[in-house]
């Protein structure tokens, strides 16, 4: 462990100064600071305030990256009752968590991997991030031990919502209702929206249902206008669906604004279907049939899995664990096999 005196000895100053000038004091020149800081960064030195790492070489902490482009922050229902989670199931093993602070918030030049070597965390949770961010990239690959949430790192563990079956039950089950007209609005590009998309055409080209170019439109997630805007669309087509899918519940309700707004009925008139389960959505009417996300599971996998990263990393396997959903019928979907 590189410290205060080996930095000061490489810059040919006092100890006093190396730590005046990292605590940014202003009785050392703006010079001297540079030259201290660009060296101690260079040895890999990051000052850690907890006595109990001096200790044990472990603080109890575990960093959090949660950065949602959408700025819902813990609104955003899935991800907060998988941080939920996640935050039970490392409190059960002793550890706290804490949120590694994003660009937009930081007034200082630390990266991702710089706020945690500078929190002393013993490892990291990632979750809804730009995981094509060099910064993220260098977090994962850095050897501090990080499980992702729905994204896989090659040689790295990740919990994931199995959205492949996920969308196969959900389509399914429309499908057992009678509907073969089934338009799909889809979340911006990612592993997630991939797999969801996938899944969807397969199940409905393994029933024999070709799907029209005009029934699969694209909207920001958790974005009700864009959602509204996309249904609208759908409801103007010549030949319009059946029931339209939404890739969230959230969004989902943007689009039964539009239904709303032209006078139709939901699970009368048209039908719907998001996906997540939020809890909000069994408790306005009409309930909304969706598929509910274990957001339990997914939280108290990925705490147990990091912890045993964290103390047993020669005997943890490094692994993807999938987590299934299931299918919450709600009263949004009408069943067309009834009148057919």
């Amino acid at each position: 462990m590189v410290s205060l005196k080996d930095i000061a000895n490489a810059c040919h100053v006092s100890p006093a100064t190396v730590s005046k000038a990292l605590n940014n004091q202003s009785d050392v020149s703006d010079k001297t600071k540079t030259l201290i800081r660009n060296t101690a960064k260079k040895m890999g030195y990051f000052p850690n305030s907890s006595a109990r790492a001096l200790k044990t070489n472990r603080t109890y902490n575990i960093g959090v990256l949660f950065v949602d482009e959408a700025e819902s922050g813990l609104t955003h229902d899935y991800f907060a009752a998988v941080l939920d989670s996640f935050k039970r199931g490392a409190e059960e093993s002793g550890y706290d968590i804490t949120f590694i602070n994003s660009r937009k918030n930081r007034h200082d030049s630390m990266s991702y991997l710089e706020h945690c070597m500078y929190r002393g965390f013993d490892g990291a949770l990632i979750a809804c991030v730009d995981f094509y961010d060099p910064e993220v990239s260098e977090l994962v690959n850095s050897g501090l031990p990080v499980i992702t949430i729905d994204h896989v790192f090659n040689g790295h563990s990740a919990v994931l919502s199995d959205n492949v079956t996920g969308m196969k039950d959900l389509v399914s089950y429309i499908l057992s209702k009678g509907h073969k007209k089934i338009a799909y609005i889809h979340g911006l590009k990612s592993s997630v929206t991939d797999s969801r998309l996938s899944s969807f055409y397969k199940t409905l080209d393994d029933a024999g249902i070709s799907v029209p170019d005009e029934y699969v439109k694209e909207a920001p997630y958790r974005n009700t206008e864009e959602a509204s805007a996309k249904t609208l669309e759908l409801l103007k087509l010549k030949d319009p669906p059946t029931c339209i899918l939404y890739p969230d519940d959230f969004s989902c309700y943007g689009g039964m604004n539009a239904i709303k707004d032209m006078g139709l009925v939901i699970g009368e008139d048209i039908s719907v279907a998001g996906y997540d389960g939020i809890r909000l959505g069994r408790h306005i009417d009409p309930h909304l049939t969706t598929l509910r996300q274990d957001t339990k599971g997914i939280g108290l996998a990925a705490a147990k899995k990091l912890i045993d990263l964290i103390e047993r990393p020669r005997t943890t396997i490094e692994e993807q664990i999938m987590i299934e959903g299931e299918v919450y019928e709600g009263k949004t979907l009408k069943d067309l096999t009834r009148i057919l």
